[in-house]
């Protein structure tokens, strides 16, 4: 081998080591990075709350009041993140769910408050479904036929799309349905372009797997089913084409946004979503995603922030536009006082 040749042949791997030798320099050419502003926090607002409560089984999360929502809200916005995802945690719940559209409800009061404080600062977006409203814990209407208790699909949709308007009209900025009802967001859709919301975007879950990463959510909204389980009308794990056409549905039916649910494990879903559709992806890092890395971090067996980081960074390498994570406010902190980056 003549010098010119190995000088090639050396070349490659000397760059590569070049451009990793210092911190500077790996940041300047970083293929992903994430700021505070893709961020989106999720957050608990509990009616008839005075204060704060520990969520048990998501260790420094808390319900909050309203009062306590607002200033949750800003110090996120000091910390540059300016989007926050809200669920309601009523004090009356009903077979049919029916304080979700309560125009007096608490995400309506919640939405009115953080936008007659925080205006256009900030992007609201509100959880539409039925789970944390109905007494049975389900996401939809339940009918009875051949002695058995089953989602009424059209019926769900119904109070979904009153739902997504009264949060439309208290001022949120997106409306984001979890429940996985088919034509549920077109119905959306049409009662806010009907009512003339026409700038209200809907975020839709489309993709939300059956997933047992659930259990600290529904145990921090008290939305737990009463009986069965949601596998009927949320993806199975094992179904990848499934995906794409729940996807291509959604966004015929006037969905602005798309979501992956869970994220972490379905890193590969939220890649092929990416490369097969143009439209903004949000990935929703889950409660148990958040409750994993705690507890394992407790027990000092990971770095949590770097654990948190390595995390977030996988998921926006896949695609993800946006990223609803627990993890929001402390990581806008870890980055703010040089500790990440």
């Amino acid at each position: 081998m003549n010098l010119r040749e190995s000088m090639k042949s050396d070349f490659p791997s000397v760059r590569l080591r070049r451009l990793r030798k210092n911190s500077s320099i790996r940041d300047l050419v970083a293929e992903v990075k994430i700021d505070s502003s893709s961020l989106i926090m999720p957050l608990f607002v509990k009616e008839g709350l005075d204060g704060r409560e520990s969520i048990d089984g998501m260790p420094g999360q808390e319900r909050l009041s309203i009062k306590e929502l607002l200033k949750e809200v800003s110090e996120l916005l000091d910390l540059g993140v300016k989007a926050i995802l809200l669920f309601g945690i009523p004090l009356k719940k009903d077979e049919f769910g029916s304080s979700a559209y309560d125009k007096d409800g608490v995400v309506q009061r919640a939405v009115k408050e953080v936008k007659k404080n925080f205006g256009e600062e900030v992007t609201v977006i509100t959880d539409v479904c039925l789970c944390q409203y109905t007494s049975h814990g389900h996401c939809g209407i339940l009918l009875e036929k051949d002695m058995q208790k089953i989602i009424e699909n059209d019926k769900t949709i119904e109070a979904l799309a009153k739902i997504a308007l009264s949060h439309a009209e208290a001022g949120a900025d997106i409306v984001a349905p979890s429940d996985m009802m088919d034509g549920r967001v077109g119905a959306i859709r049409r009662a806010l372009e009907d009512a003339g919301y026409t700038n209200t975007a809907i975020m839709s879950y489309s993709v939300k797997y059956a997933s047992s990463l659930y259990g600290p959510f529904r145990s921090a909204a008290y939305s737990k089913p009463a009986f069965g389980d949601r596998r009927i009308y949320q993806m199975d794990p094992r179904n990848v084409r499934e995906a794409l056409r729940e996807v291509e549905l959604d966004i015929s039916e006037g969905a602005d946004i798309v979501m992956v649910k869970p994220a972490s494990w379905y890193l590969d879903i939220i890649s092929l979503i990416k490369d097969n559709f143009n439209v903004p992806v949000a990935a929703y890092s889950v409660s148990g995603e958040y409750t994993m890395i705690k507890l394992i971090a407790e027990k000092g067996l990971i770095d949590e922030k770097q654990a948190v980081w390595e995390q977030l960074h996988s998921i926006k390498r896949a695609g993800a536009d946006m990223i609803i994570t627990y993890y929001a406010k402390e990581y806008a902190k870890w980055t703010r006082d040089g500790i990440l980056s």
